[in-house]
Order: C-alpha cells, then sequence, then structure tokens
C-alpha cells in the first residue's frame, strides 16, 4: 500500500512539474543541449587529455631522480664481502640504498619542438569542442525555427475551420428557414471534416518537433514543452550578410579552419621531432648509493666469524657518488630515421589538404546560406503578393456566393488557394530567419 501511495505521489508531483513548466527560450534550449550533448561531454575529455600531454611535454625538460632499496640473502657459497667464495656452507644478506637522477643537455631540440607540437594539438582539440557546440547551436536553432513554423501552419489550420465553423452556423439559420437547400450544408459538413483532419496532422506535426527537440535537449518529458517567440523575428531586425563579409570573417573566426591551423603546425613540429634523431643527444646523470653486509663464514685462520662492522659504519663508510655525461651518436638504425621523417612529411601534406578542404566546405557552407536567403526572401516577397491577392479574391467570392452568384465549390477553391499562399507564407519567412541566423553564426 505504501509503495502504491508512493507512486501515486511521484505521478502527481511529476504532472504538476510539467504543467508547472515555463515555455523556453532558444538561450535556454542551446544551454541545455551544450550541456547534455555527448559529444561535448566526449570532445571535453578529449580536450583535458590534450591539456595533459602539453604539460607532460613541459615536464620532460626538468631533470628525473629516482630512489631505490634493495635486499638480497644469500645461500650456500657465497660471494664474501671480499670478492671470494666463502668456504663450506653459509648465508649473508646485504642492503643497498641508491639514489639517481638525470637531465637530457641537447637531443636535436627534439623536446621543444614536442612542446609545440602538444600545443597545437591541445588548441586544435578546443577548437574542435566550439566546432561541436557551433554545430549544435546550429541544429537547435534549426529546431527551434521548425516548430515556430509548425505553429504557425496549426494557427493557420484552425483559423480556417474556424472559418468553416463559422459558415455552417449562419448557414443552419438559412435552412431552418428555408432559404438554403439542406444538401449545401452536406458540402460544407464534409469540408469541415477535411479541414479537422487538415488541423489534426498539423498538430501531429508540431508534437513531431517539440519531441525532436526534446530529444535532442535529452530531455525526459516533452508533453508541456513549449517555446518563446523570439522578438527579433521581424524582418527589420534581420540584416542579410554578404558571402564575401562572412566567408572574410570566418576565415579568422571559425573553429573548424583554427583546428585544421592548429593541425598543421603540429605536423610540421613532427617533422622537426623526426628529425632530431639524425643527431647525437647528450645527458648528464649522477648517482649516490651506499650499502650494507653481513654472513655468517668462519675465518679459518682464527676459526671466528668474520665483523664486516655495524649497519651504521658499513652506512657510512660505504658511501659512494658519480656523476657522468653521456653522448649517443646515430649511426645506422635501419633507416628507420628517415622513413619516420618521410612519414611526417606526409602528415604535412595531408594537413595542408584537409586545411584546404575545411576552407573549400566552410566557402560552400556560406554560399549555400547566401542564396538560400536570396530565394526564401524571394519567395517571401511573392508570398506577401500573393496574400493580399488571395485574400481579396477569397473575399469577392464570399460575397457573390451570399449573393448566390458563385458556387460552393469556387468558394471553397479560393479559401484553399488562401490556405496555400499563407503556408507558403510562413515556410519561406523561417526559412530566410533560419539562414540569416545560419550567416551570423558561420560569421
Amino acid at each position: 500500500m505504501k509503495t502504491k501511495i508512493l507512486m501515486i505521489l511521484c505521478v502527481l508531483f511529476s504532472t504538476l512539474w510539467l504543467s508547472a513548466q515555463k515555455p523556453w527560450t532558444l538561450q535556454q534550449c542551446v544551454d541545455t543541449a551544450l550541456a547534455n550533448n555527448r559529444n561535448v561531454k566526449q570532445q571535453s575529455l578529449t580536450k583535458q587529455n590534450k591539456e595533459i600531454e602539453y604539460e607532460q611535454a613541459r615536464n620532460n625538460l626538468l631533470p628525473n631522480l629516482n630512489a631505490g632499496i634493495g635486499q638480497n640473502f644469500g645461500f650456500g657459497r657465497v660471494v664474501g664481502n671480499n670478492n671470494t667464495y666463502t668456504s663450506g656452507t653459509a648465508s649473508s644478506q646485504s642492503t643497498n640504498f641508491s639514489i639517481s637522477g638525470g637531465v637530457t643537455l641537447y637531443n636535436g631540440f627534439k623536446l621543444r619542438n614536442t612542446i609545440q607540437a602538444k600545443k597545437a594539438e591541445m588548441n586544435a582539440s578546443e577548437a574542435d569542442l566550439l566546432k561541436i557546440k557551433s554545430d549544435i547551436t546550429t541544429s537547435v536553432a534549426a529546431g527551434f525555427l521548425q516548430i515556430l513554423l509548425n505553429k504557425e501552419l496549426l494557427q493557420i489550420a484552425t483559423d480556417q475551420l474556424e472559418l468553416t465553423k463559422t459558415k455552417i452556423e449562419q448557414r443552419k439559420g438559412l435552412v431552418a428557414a428555408g432559404k438554403m437547400a439542406e444538401g449545401e450544408m452536406y458540402d460544407l459538413l464534409a469540408q469541415e471534416s477535411k479541414e479537422e483532419l487538415t488541423k489534426l496532422q498539423a498538430q501531429n506535426t508540431l508534437n513531431l518537433s517539440l519531441l525532436d527537440l526534446a530529444q535532442f535537449l535529452e530531455l525526459d518529458h516533452f508533453e508541456n514543452l513549449d517555446i518563446v517567440t523570439p522578438d527579433n523575428l521581424s524582418e527589420t531586425d534581420l540584416r542579410l550578410l554578404s558571402a564575401d563579409e562572412v566567408f572574410q570573417s570566418a576565415m579568422t573566426h571559425r573553429p573548424e579552419i583554427k583546428s585544421a591551423e592548429y593541425h598543421l603546425k603540429s605536423s610540421e613540429y613532427n617533422v622537426l621531432i623526426s628529425k632530431a634523431d639524425y643527431y647525437p643527444s647528450l645527458a648528464l646523470s649522477t648517482s649516490l648509493g651506499s650499502g650494507y653486509y653481513n654472513d655468517n663464514s668462519v675465518n679459518p685462520v682464527t676459526n671466528t666469524k668474520y665483523d664486516y662492522g655495524s649497519f651504521g659504519t658499513q652506512i657510512s663508510d660505504k658511501i659512494n657518488a658519480g656523476i657522468s655525461l653521456n653522448l649517443s651518436i646515430p649511426i645506422f638504425n635501419k633507416y628507420a630515421i628517415r622513413n619516420n621523417v618521410r612519414s611526417a612529411e606526409l602528415g604535412v601534406k595531408s594537413s595542408k589538404i584537409s586545411m584546404d578542404n575545411a576552407r573549400l566546405e566552410l566557402k560552400k557552407s556560406i554560399q549555400q546560406a547566401y542564396y538560400n536567403a536570396l530565394s526564401a526572401k524571394s519567395r517571401w516577397d511573392a508570398a506577401l503578393k500573393s496574400e493580399t491577392a488571395s485574400r481579396e479574391a477569397y473575399r469577392f467570392t464570399n460575397q457573390k456566393f451570399e449573393a448566390g452568384r458563385a458556387t460552393l465549390y469556387e468558394l471553397y477553391q479560393a479559401k484553399s488557394n488562401l490556405t496555400q499562399v499563407l503556408s507558403e507564407q510562413a515556410q519561406a519567412k523561417y526559412e530566410y530567419f533560419f539562414r540569416i541566423k545560419l550567416l551570423e553564426l558561420l560569421k
């Protein structure tokens, strides 16, 4: 019983929460999508990994320092402290302490170039993250405007249905007064059923677009999801940027261009890193150590156990230190260095091609958005003119119908033409809005 009560309360609170949801603004949709999107999260992890690699590349300039402790046990004929085998059966133990460090003095600037390569990779990863966020923003804006369009189409279908219902109510009085044939009512009722179906289809289309947006935002519920119509969707608030203007700005700001540039830099540094193996490398190393030794062997002369000294005495007496310079000169390495250089040079060529492709794809996207905007604007202007003519045609046909000089079919045709023009106008308007916003994002 308690479980059932808890389930009912959860459903009740969930319903109340959904009903209390406020309409979403475009910025809220974008922020939610960026926070929930898995590609953003994955690329953020990649970016963090590149930051760690860059940090480690810088840390590789530092010297290393290591300490070691060893404990050894020997049985049988063991090597004594004087480096001779003991006679008979004996056991020994020894303890060694050491600390060592080293630093690379020169290796053909390999470490320095590695730092620059890792820095370029880190910056490229950050640019890739910005590109993903930009794509998500574009997708959210497209889905947002699609919902606005579907809401307007639903409103058009609703208005047309209400107009038909009003006409039916008017005709009922005429039929009751015997001034109109009852058969014409069936035509009106058939038209009402057709328009109700159109409204239902428009509502379903709107629900699907809301579902698409909710799924993109990764929301659990969308039944009460609604959006706020932006205030800057009037034609006076929009400015069509030229394709050249957008492209020139995009070449210095767009993340995909930045990413391609950073990848090219990284591949160029990789060539220098590979060539560094042709040069000698010089390293400095130092060490400090001591040890302790003891066994149970017997001195055959004195017939007494050897005395090697106490632990502290041996540690103090056996302290040893050393410093060394190590020069490594490459002579022949089965052409590995040469082939590594050749592969790195191919990587540079590949990065240049990728950069050219990024520029070309960006230019194509900008040009397509620009000319699609021009086309949408032309269709919108034409639809506005057609709306005026269609409304006048419908008004004139309705007057003729009321006067008995036009058939019901002619009235339906005029009304259908007006509905079609209103739909085309809405589609052209929102496509124009989207292309304008896309150009702004691409800039």
